[in-house]
């Protein structure tokens, strides 16, 4: 069984491709015009064992908000293609990523109730040419698209880089665990309603 999608959108503000297998080996092509965005994205595809591939060409011409939240969407959209109803999964998964002196947790559900907590904060109003601002967009957007309840939350850290880096790490290995697959659910989505 394949747990694979592929998702296309565009608008007058963003054109996004988005290719996921949930059961790849964690590589990743990644093209979004954002440096500092692509290396995050590549880190989410690595530590959440994703084989991910993202073009997104937006008008950065404005401001890079409308490639960050559409990027999200389209990943969200993605990963919810790709889990087919949310049968035979885990369903919940959480994380505690340390990266130097920051700590953030993410803590996640699939249950098709989206839903962000975000307690973050940053030092800085930017990390490289990136807004800081755009990280919490991007959680937001992925959550409500991928119909994940998503917490996360940094414990303490004042580096920016390794703010942003330790959240995207975190949610990535917390959505790992989520959708691995589950012999105890034989097949069906976990929830005692029988749907999710």
């Amino acid at each position: 069984m394949s747990r694979s999608a592929q998702v296309v959108r565009q608008t007058k503000e963003t054109q996004i491709r988005v290719s996921i297998d949930l059961d790849g080996t964690g590589e990743s092509k990644i093209s979004t015009g954002i440096g500092f965005f692509d290396h995050m994205l590549e880190s989410f595809a690595r530590h959440g064992g994703f084989d991910l591939e993202v073009e997104t060409k937006g008008d950065l011409h404005i401001d890079m908000h409308h490639t960050v939240e559409d990027t999200g969407i389209v990943i969200g959209a993605a990963v919810n293609q790709a889990l087919d109803g949310f049968k035979g999964i885990r369903r919940f998964g959480h994380a505690y990523i340390p990266m130097d002196e920051t700590l953030t947790r993410c803590a996640l559900d699939l249950s098709n109730r989206p839903y962000l907590i975000w307690k973050v904060v940053y030092s800085r109003p930017k990390v490289g040419e990136m807004d800081t601002e755009l990280f919490k967009e991007f959680h937001h957007a992925f959550a409500m698209n991928c119909g994940a309840c998503v917490h996360l939350e940094t414990l303490y850290g004042d580096n920016s880089h390794h703010i942003a880096e330790s959240g995207f790490k975190a949610l990535a290995r917390a959505l790992r665990a989520a959708v691995e697959i589950d012999p105890k659910t034989h097949g069906h989505a976990p929830s005692t309603k029988g749907v999710l």
